[in-house]
């Protein structure tokens, strides 16, 4: 194993076990045989990956959170406090289903809020939000913002976590933090205009600088 991450003296890192440089793992976590994890991420308190996880590099995972084997995080993923992702639909404790874990995909930049709940299975897509409490179990496009229980799309979120307003004329929506155009190319998917849903951010618009309460002020004082 790498020495070039951090792991916190009461964590337990499995023989086998892959871990990118830069990352960090606090108290009371546990990273199992054969899992692999990229560079730069954090894991809090009382997080647990499964053997043959896949995760990417910069993935912030909060505390309390349990990632088993099936689930495949791609970079820049946020998992909120105590949500939930399952691999079996019908768990039954006296069912063996070990062979049959199924896969769950969340893309890149995806969010996930607090104590919500992924049923397996699905694909989350790119910069996708997922409301605290929310219960998904369904594929979410890019950008969708998904609320409730079950989990429905309330709307469009930018790749900075802004909720989108209504188009323009033209159809573009516009993020008030970043200045970034977003537009639906076709019915159900939205697409950046001005920065490739690939492309890493540049580093000015890598640091927020005003609160998401101060943003809905102003975007409700202009509307």
């Amino acid at each position: 194993m790498s020495e070039k991450y951090f792991a916190h003296p009461t964590s337990v890192i499995d023989e086998g076990a892959v871990i990118g440089e830069g990352t960090k793992i606090w108290h009371f976590s546990h990273i199992m045989k054969n899992a692999r994890i990229g560079r730069n991420c954090v894991f809090g308190q009382n997080t647990f990956v499964a053997p043959d996880v896949v995760i990417g590099s910069n993935v912030k995972v909060q505390n309390n959170v349990s990632i088993y084997t099936g689930v495949v995080i791609e970079d820049d993923v946020f998992l909120g406090p105590s949500c939930v992702l399952t691999n079996v639909i019908n768990p039954r404790s006296e069912i063996v289903r070990h062979s049959l874990y199924e896969k769950t995909l969340i893309r890149r930049g995806a969010t996930v809020g607090a104590n919500a709940t992924i049923v397996c299975g699905v694909e989350l897509g790119r910069y996708c939000f997922i409301a605290a409490g929310a219960v998904v179990s369904s594929d979410v496009p890019d950008y969708a913002l998904i609320e409730g229980v079950p989990g429905r799309q309330a709307g469009w979120m930018s790749r900075h976590g802004i909720r989108l307003g209504r188009p323009n004329a033209n159809g573009i929506m516009v993020c008030p933090e970043s200045g970034y155009r977003y537009k639906e190319a076709e019915p159900g998917v939205v697409r950046c205009l001005d920065l490739n849903e690939d492309a890493a951010l540049p580093p000015e618009k890598a640091a927020g600088r005003v609160s998401y309460r101060d943003l809905k002020e102003r975007m409700n004082g202009s509307s």
